[in-house]
This record gives structure tokens, sequence and C-alpha cells, in this order.
């Protein structure tokens, strides 16, 4: 439940964009003064000379000692000390971090802002880097010893984070090898993502004369104008051509980097460090992304060519894909009708949960603005326990951007109730933290198609959410094939820009099915997938969540009182538990390969709901 002595109740209040928007009113951007007041703060020189002070003493105190202590009468206790010291300068380092990390994505064609990311990154790693040894010693503790020790009370409070932490046991090099890595990361794949994330920000898009970002460009994808959707997709097409060789370097660079680190940790499968990270076993992946793929014909191909009929083609071409229907509602939603949509939709569920997203409008804690230099799309970072999360969106007023709004709060409101679990157990795997997020953004679909006012707008918006799910689910899965395929073929040599092109198009192809024409200029589509830089192999997380919440959904509906207490304990619990534990409660079980039919069940249903309506 949310927590009342949180230290940040009345700090900040929402800032506005200098220039309101005509039409979409006052969007709010982040008051990042809760974390620091400024890059030149008195207050970032303290933390980070207390960072480095407090790293020296604790390596001088522990380094070479925590298996001694654990086998000593009472060395649970003083390792349960340890990991306490541990914990808090993690969250003042993260605290750093966050900040660094926000203002750059606020504008990351900023010098001043890359130029203190870069520096944050360098001096944060250079301190952590005398604190690698302590996770390292832990994970060499035999486990009698450590059992024994975690009798404990003190030390088995931390029981999830070493199971955790554990997990990476067998794949753990030496000391001096895992300090290399740790030192060079800055100069190694977070260069190159801090690469990618600059060339992103930078591109323009010509579409009728007009230059756009790249959020923008991709927004006309979305317009009725059959015409402004083609323009528009050949103008991403032109631009990302021209850049192709510089994100195939970075796509071959950073596939062939995770695999000469797979090869020394001795990892079996290309993406078993994923697995490993959201705490999943690789069966359950297997039934999910098996059970999506089964289910392509009945998803996404049979809805395709059901479009196709509603706007009068033969066969989409690919920049119809994501194109409204004719009744659809194009009106342009203001943002504080956007706000009441979302927490009126959150209040039905529970006030508590409303009242957790209402902080996010009333405190500063949401960037909504599109602008040259912001980070695409959209993301609620939790930054750390000690302060509050920050949620990111791209707002243009349209439905969509709305059901966005809504999934970003749901992170926001699990992370904020996650953070009593600490800097060390707060954080939940990624295939959780798609619960919350997909929940709220069903929430407020539900509200919105309950006030449908006739049978055209709820089409319509059937329609829409269908899209939206078939993107969650069925893209997320290709995706996650299109990774497997890339990171295989990388191992046997380079891979050349059509190399890749070849395999987003016959992954594409297969997912989308016959009713979608996938022409000239969507083999170059791949690379501007964050996803793919940043985060290797995330993406069937989207799909696992979108499932888990399906089923979760069918719950509520059938659920007696009690279900929003249950709900708010499961993101209440962070990552202390597994995706088990966190189901039980509920009578689901993700390891049962039923569970991912019964998920994808809602998507089938909708699309016959709307079939019969043809």
């Amino acid at each position: 439940m949310p927590r009342l002595s949180d230290p940040f109740a009345v700090r900040s209040q929402a800032v506005p964009a200098a220039a309101p928007d005509p039409v979409l009113g006052d969007l709010p951007v982040w008051n990042l003064s809760d974390l620091y007041e400024a890059p030149d703060s008195p207050a970032v020189a303290a933390d980070l000379a207390a960072a480095a002070e407090d790293g020296l003493a604790f390596n001088s105190r522990y380094k070479g000692r925590i298996a001694a202590l654990a086998a000593a009468p009472g060395g649970g206790a003083e390792i349960a000390a340890a990991i306490a010291s541990y914990e808090r300068m993690e969250d003042r380092l993260g605290r750093l971090m966050s900040y660094a990390g926000l203002l750059y994505a606020k504008d990351n064609t900023n010098p001043a802002h890359a130029k203190f990311y870069g520096d944050m990154q360098a001096k944060v790693t250079e301190i952590s880097t005398g604190l690698l040894f302590f996770p390292l010693e832990l994970n060499r503790i035999e486990d009698d010893a450590l059992q024994q020790a975690l009798k404990d009370p003190a030390l088995a409070h931390y029981s999830p984070w070493l199971r955790d932490l554990r997990a990476m046991r067998p794949y753990q090099l030496s000391d001096e090898i895992e300090t290399l890595l740790h030192e060079k990361s800055v100069t190694g794949h977070a260069a190159w993502n801090r690469l990618f994330d600059e060339t992103m920000a930078r591109l323009s898009f010509d579409v009728r004369g007009e230059t756009l970002p790249l959020e923008a460009a991709l927004h006309r994808l979305s317009e009725k104008d059959r015409a402004k959707r083609e323009e528009a997709a050949h103008a991403l097409a032109r631009t990302f051509k021209a850049n192709l060789p510089l994100f195939t370097l970075i796509t071959n660079t950073l596939a062939k980097d995770k695999e000469i680190e797979d090869r020394k940790r001795g990892f079996e499968d290309i993406a078993q460090s994923r697995h490993i990270a959201n705490r999943v076993e690789p069966e359950v992946v297997a039934a999910l992304t098996e059970s999506v793929r089964r289910a392509y014909p009945d998803l996404s191909h049979r809805y395709y060519a059901m479009k196709a009929k509603w706007l009068g083609l033969e066969r989409l071409e690919y920049w119809d894909r994501n194109a409204p229907l004719p009744t659809s509602d194009d009106r342009i939603i203001p943002w504080a009708q956007a706000r009441d949509i979302v927490l009126d939709a959150y209040r039905g569920f529970t006030p508590a949960m409303a009242e957790i997203a209402g902080r996010f409008f009333e405190r500063g804690w949401i960037d909504a603005p599109i602008r040259q230099g912001k980070a695409n799309g959209a993301f609620a970072h939790p930054t750390v326990p000690s302060a509050h999360p920050y949620v990111l969106v791209n707002y243009q007023g349209k439905t969509r951007d709305v059901m966005t709004l809504a999934h970003e709060l749901g992170h926001g409101v699990h992370q904020v109730l996650a953070a009593k679990q600490g800097p060390l157990m707060a954080d939940t795997p990624l295939t959780l933290a798609e619960t919350a997020s997909v929940f709220g953004e069903m929430l407020t679909f539900r509200k919105l198609l309950a006030q449908a006012p006739d049978a055209a707008r709820r089409k319509a918006m059937l329609a829409s959410k269908v899209e939206d799910m078939i993107n969650t689910v069925v893209r997320q899965t290709a995706f996650y094939t299109f990774e497997r395929r890339v990171h295989t073929a990388r191992r046997e040599g380079e891979l050349t820009a059509e190399d890749i092109g070849r395999i987003w198009l016959d992954v594409q192809g297969e997912s989308l099915g016959p009713a979608i024409h996938l022409g000239e200029g969507y083999e170059t589509y791949w690379c501007y997938i964050s996803h793919f830089i940043h985060a290797p192999f995330y993406v069937y997380a989207y799909a696992f969540g979108d499932c888990l919440v399906n089923s979760l959904y069918a719950v509520y509906e059938n659920a007696q009182d009690g279900f929003a207490e249950r709900y708010f304990e499961m993101l209440s619990a962070g990552g202390t538990l597994r995706h088990k534990e966190l189901l039980a409660p509920f009578g689901l079980d993700a390891s049962d390969p039923a569970f991912w039919d019964k998920g994808l069940s809602l998507i089938r249903h909708f699309i016959d709901e709307l079939e019969a309506m043809e």
C-alpha cells in the first residue's frame, strides 16, 4: 500500500512546458530537483566524494574476508551488516546515475548533458569497480556455509537477493576478468548504446517538406490519410537506408561482444543470460514463444485480412498496418482529459492506485512533450527507493497515447509500491515488470470501451486494442525470433545490412501474414528498435506480460472481494518472489503450457467479436 512517510511527499510541483500547446494544453516536463538541483550542484560533488570514500572503506574492511565471515560464529549478522552498507552505496550511486540518465533522456543532443552523462558513467563505474569483489565473494561461499549463515534473521532478509545473485554462480569468471569486463563496459557496450541513442536523436525525416524527428515521423504511420502514411513510410526508409552502415556496424559489434562474453561464461543458449536476469526458466519462454507462433494464423493473419477488407484493399501495405479505421475516433485528447481518463480508470479498480498515479501528475514526475533530442518512445524509470520514479512519454493526443500513458503509469505505481524492498530487491524481473503496466492499460481500455456511444465506435476501439495486443504479443515474439536468428547468424561471421534485412523480412512476413505486403524500404525498419541495442532479448517480456495480464484480468472479473489487496501485495513484493510464488494466490501458473493459450484466448475472443460485426 502507499507509504504515508514517503520522503518525497510534497517537495515538488509539476512544471509546465514553456509554451503550452494550443490543442493539448500544458504538457508537464520533469522536475529533477528531487534528485539534484543541477549537474554542477554541490550535492552532486558531495555524493560522488562520499561514495568514493565509503567505497574505499568498504573495500578495505571486507575484501577477501567474506568466506571466513560466513564460516565464523555470528558471521551471518556481520554479512548482513555488510550487505546493508553495500545497499546504501548502491542507492547513492543509483541516484547519481539516474539523474545523469534522465537529463540525457530529456535531450541527448545537448553537449553538456552528454558530457555529464559520460562523466558520471566513468566515475560511477570507477567507484563500483572497488565494490565488485563483494558479490563475487558472496557467490564463492559454499552452499552449506551460506545456509548456516542464513539462519540469522538479519541475513535472511536478503535471501531473495542472494538467491538471484547465486543464479549466476556457475557462470562467474575470475575476479580479474569480471573487473576488466566491468571497467571496459564504459568504452564497450555502453559506448555503442550511447552512439546509437545520439544518432537516433539527431536523425531527421523529410515528410512533405516538413522536417520531423523520429517519434513524429513514426506517428504519421497512424494517420487516416493513406497518402500521408505512405509518404512518412518512405521518408523513414530513406533516412534509415542512409544510416544503415552505422546501424549495421553497431548491431554486429554488440552481437559479437555478447557472443564473446557468453562463450567465456559458458552459457549454452544465446538468450540464457536474459532468462537468468528475468528469473524465468528457458522452457517457460519456449512454451510462450511456441504458443504465440502457433497462434499467428488465428491472430495476426486473420485480423490483418479483415482489416484489408475494412479499408477496401486487397492487401495492406506495411504503412497501412497501424492505420486507424475509417470510423475511428480521431479527435485530439487534451492532456488534462488524458489524465482524468487514466486516473478514473485506476480509481475504479481501487482509489489507492489512483492516488499513487496522481502523484506523477502533481509533482513533476512526467515529461510529456515531443522535442528534438528527447528520447523516443516511453518509459518509467524507477531511479532509487530513496527518491521516486519518473515517467517519459511523447504525447500527441491520440487514444493510443492515452493507452501509453496508462501503461507507463502502471510501471510507476509498481515501482512506488516495490520501493519498500530497498535498492537490492525492489527491481522486478522484466517478465513481471510488464504486469502492472499492461494491467493499467487494460483497466483504461475497458473503461473507455464501456463508454463507447455506438457499435461503430466500439468496433474501432476493439480493433485498436487488438492491434495493440498484436503489437505486444505477436510483434514482440517476432522481434525475439529476429534477435535469435541475428545473434545465431553473427556467430558464423559479420552480417551485412542486406543479411539483417532478409532475416527481418522473413520473420515479419511469418508473423504478420499474407495480408500485408512488406514492400521496398521495410527491410530497413529493424534499425530503430532500441531494445535490440540496449537490452538483447528483452522483447519477449512484453508478450509474457500481456498474456499473463489477460489471464490475471479474467481472474479479476470473476473475483470476490480482496483481489485489489492481493494485486497490491504482488506489486509490493518487488523482486523478492519468483513468478510461481507471485501468481499462486490468483490460481495461475506460467509454467503450465496451457497458461499461454489461455492468455492468447482473450485476443482471439476480441477478433471473434470483430468478425461477428462484419
